[in-house]
């Protein structure tokens, strides 16, 4: 995804995860789908896209992503929440359910 596309969706979009992930990364080949599955049962609202880092390097330097698995979450076009490398699944998701409260109720 280029740099324009993901400002794109980023402007387009309450609230969006972005998960960066690596072609031989098997942390994050392991994680995406535990996170996948915990934002959709408790973040509906919450559109997650998947970026390859190696395929989009400058993408990720723009957005400064130098290690994956790295998760960015934006709430109204600001980032709320970056977490990098050993990313602990239920501190994901706790961390998230406030700002997703106050957000959408």
């Amino acid at each position: 995804m280029t740099i324009e596309n993901l400002e794109h969706e980023i402007q387009n979009n309450d609230a969006l995860l972005v998960y960066f992930s690596g072609e031989n990364c098997g942390v994050c080949q392991a994680l995406q789908p535990k996170i996948k599955n915990r934002f959709e049962s408790n973040f509906p609202k919450v559109k997650q896209l998947y970026i390859n880092a190696s395929d989009f390097p400058k993408t990720a330097a723009h957005f400064s992503i130098f290690t994956v698995p790295s998760v960015l979450i934006f709430f109204d076009q600001k980032e709320t929440k970056r977490e990098s490398r050993h990313i602990s699944v239920d501190n994901l998701v706790h961390s998230t359910q406030r700002v997703y409260d106050i957000f959408f109720n």
